[in-house]
This record gives structure tokens, sequence and C-alpha cells, in this order.
């Protein structure tokens, strides 16, 4: 069975039945029709994903590889801030009428800063660090900029990524200062292991282990009977990932550069209402 599943089943069934409920706390988040959103939460959660064991996406419910994928780009490749140049409409809710999400995501990853190697924005330092400092222990990034924070449409939920090379194998660490994790905590998952795959072969290493450290795990109220009814349902084994070798610049990767091989899940009918 997929270790993925195990790992949401276990995170989700600590918080329904342990988590820490703000239903007569003021809150900030609501619904799209103006009701509060409230949530059952714990206290931060870290988890643990062997990616040379297997790929971590979800069996119980799909989750959509090529949307997830190309968010990630967006990100860390394009280095974006504009919905425009997004395929899905995942951020339509924060953007503008310029389809500007703020300060946020992408462009924090694309400022420049100088160091007597050359000047280099975030991904950059982080790829010529791989290469040519693999045991510093200083490779990272952090995109929660307190100086720009009123200027992004929504303050960044995964802020932090710590890259780590032990020997031939390159492992990170997802700080997330808060995740829904019904709607997107796979998705993060997926993504950062997806990250830390691309970066490992543009750097001559082997992926490793991805550890994801969230600050708070909640659960919406509106997703409580569709989180029961996701977690009661049968599981499968994990797909096989397939990447294209030749690819060795992380700028020249494309969606379909990656391939899922005997991707089995379970479907959900009911949409997932999200907290804005």
């Amino acid at each position: 069975m997929s270790r993925a599943d195990e790992i949401f089943v276990a995170n989700m069934k600590e918080i329904l039945e342990t988590g820490f409920s703000d239903e007569k706390l003021p809150v900030r988040p609501h619904w799209e029709d103006g009701t509060p959103a409230h949530t059952i939460k714990k206290f931060c959660i870290v988890n643990r994903y062997n990616l040379q064991e297997e790929l971590p996406i979800l069996t119980i419910r799909r989750t959509a590889f090529k949307s997830c994928l190309d968010e990630l780009l967006w990100i860390w490749q394009k280095k974006s801030n504009n919905i425009h140049d997004l395929k899905s409409h995942i951020w339509d809710s924060w953007a503008d009428e310029t389809g500007s999400i703020g300060k946020a995501y992408g462009y924090q990853l694309s400022v420049k800063h100088h160091y007597p190697e050359g000047d280099f924005d975030q991904v950059d330092r982080v790829l010529y660090d791989l290469k040519h400092n693999p045991q510093s222990r200083r490779i990272m990034t952090n995109i929660y900029n307190f100086q720009d924070l009123h200027e992004m449409h929504l303050y960044p939920c995964a802020y932090s990524m710590t890259f780590n090379v032990t020997g031939d194998t390159l492992n990170g660490i997802l700080n997330q200062r808060s995740n829904d994790m019904l709607t997107a905590n796979n998705w993060n998952v997926l993504q950062y292991s997806l990250l830390l795959i691309m970066f490992a072969q543009v750097s001559g290493l082997k992926p490793g282990t991805l550890v994801h450290v969230i600050a708070d795990a909640h659960i919406y109220d509106r997703h409580v009977d569709l989180v029961k009814k996701v977690i009661a349902k049968p599981q499968h084994k994990a797909p096989t990932l397939k990447v294209n070798p030749n690819v060795k610049n992380f700028y020249d990767f494309k969606v379909e550069d990656f391939e899922l091989v005997d991707y089995e899940y379970e479907k959900l009918e009911e949409k997932i209402p999200v907290a804005i």
C-alpha cells in the first residue's frame, strides 16, 4: 500500500480524535458565502517520506499530478507571481485584476542577492551550492519575507526549504506554517518531493528523504465528513514515476518530462470547498 496513504490517514485520525477546535473563537478564514471557516487542528506534525522507496502520492483520492507539477514550476522555475503564467485556477481567489498575487511565492525566489561568487536568486544559489558546495549546511530558501508581507495577497504557507547532501543523496526539510490537510497536504508533499527529485537529477545526486514539518495542521469544519469518507477508502500501491533522464538543467524541465505509471486511485465525487 502507498506509504503516503498510511501517513495521511494517521494524521487525519489524530487530528479528528485529539485535535483542538476553534469553533467558538474568532477566525480570519471564511467560506465563499461569508461564513467563518473553523478548524480542528494539531500543533506540529512531522512526517518523513523516503523517495527512494516510492513517490508519496495519495491513492485514496486523486492528486492532480500535472496541475501540481505545473504550479511547482510556476513558483520555482518561472518564479512568477501572476496567475496568467499558471494553467490551473487554484490561485484565482487571491489574484488582482492584473493576475498578480503580490510580492509572494515566485516573486520572492526571483529576487537576486550579491555573494562573493556572483549575483544569485534563491533558486540559483541552491543549484550552485549543490554542485559546488554540497557539504554546506547553509543550502536553504525562505520566502517569508517580513518586509514584503503587506504586499502579499496570501502569506506563504509552505515557506522554507532546507537542503542537505549526505554522501550522494539529497534530502530536504519543508517547513510549513499552515496546512489545509484535505485540500493541500498531499499536494505540497508531492510538489516538494518532485522538487527534490529534479534538484538531485541536475546535481548528479540521488533523491533521499523529504521531511515535512507542519506547524498548524488542520481540518476545516466543512471538510470533516469528506475526510471520514476519504480515509475509509481502499488503499493501493504507489505508482512509478518516470523522469526524462536527459534533462540536466533545472530550467529545462517541462511537465511532459514526468510520467506516472500505474496510478490507481479512488474517486471522490464531491467537490472540496476551499476556505479563503
